[in-house]
């Protein structure tokens, strides 16, 4: 299985202060791999390091076996789809606008693209096409943001923390309905979360890091029986008793 990103030996630091400390991690195509931990422990960062919002202090960022630094920085967001919490929608744009944002930039076609995309994230394009965001729930927005980030059918996937701001049932039910999609679709995606629940019902890989380091990277079940003391730590924390 060929890898779609890779950090070899990266180090990201800013003013003295490291934050990204010799990362080795490689993502394999068609997997969604979670970066998991508290904050302030690289997380986000390293989400960031993909898409080339920031640039590695040392070693390298590879995207589909190129280091992000020789991508052109327009083509290699192209091939990135980004979703934050709430979705990151212009609330002055309807939903069909914000939706087809990207296929704009682009100067392509975005009408029936943005029905179907509308339609695949389970909003009806009569419904809600000419809404605005704030007409719109939560988990509702944040189906939006899926839909764009998918609209320009990008290989990779990157998410922040999306499903953080949302109520227990509603974040619930998105992330089994992203699961289900983001396979069916054959994407690659890396997802930031610091909720073991969420890690561990998304993931096929857990990416578990503290203070700029990976501690441990392993599958839901190998992370469950892990002697690691953080891991412990965590699953005695955080995750409810089976």
């Amino acid at each position: 299985m060929s890898n779609v990103v890779e950090f070899r030996g990266v180090s990201y630091a800013v003013s003295g202060l490291q934050i990204i400390d010799s990362l080795d991690l490689a993502v394999a195509k068609g997997e969604i791999l979670i970066l998991l931990g508290e904050s302030g422990c690289g997380k986000t960062t390293t989400l960031k390091l993909i898409n080339r919002l920031l640039e590695p202090t040392s070693g390298a960022v590879l995207v589909e076996g190129r280091p992000t630094t020789e991508w052109n920085t327009v083509e290699l967001r192209r091939h990135i789809g980004y979703v934050l919490q709430e979705g990151g929608l212009f609330p002055h744009m309807t939903i069909a606008e914000n939706v087809g944002l990207p296929l704009r930039l682009r100067n392509e076609p975005s009408s029936s693209r943005v029905s179907e995309m509308l339609d695949l994230v389970d909003l009806s394009p009569e419904r809600f096409a000419s809404r605005y965001p704030h007409e719109l729930s939560g988990g509702q927005r944040q189906r939006v943001g899926v839909a764009r980030a998918l609209v320009s059918d990008p290989d990779l996937l990157l998410l922040d923390e999306p499903f953080g701001a949302l109520d227990a049932l509603t974040r619930n039910a998105l992330q089994k309905e992203f699961a289900k999609l983001v396979r069916e679709l054959g994407k690659t995606a890396v997802f930031v979360t610091h909720d073991l629940h969420e890690a561990m019902l998304l993931g096929d890989r857990i990416a578990l890091m503290d203070k700029g380091r990976l501690v441990l990277l392993a599958s839901p079940g190998d992370f469950r029986r892990s002697d690691i003391p953080l891991v412990r730590s965590y699953l005695d924390t955080v995750l409810a008793p089976a």
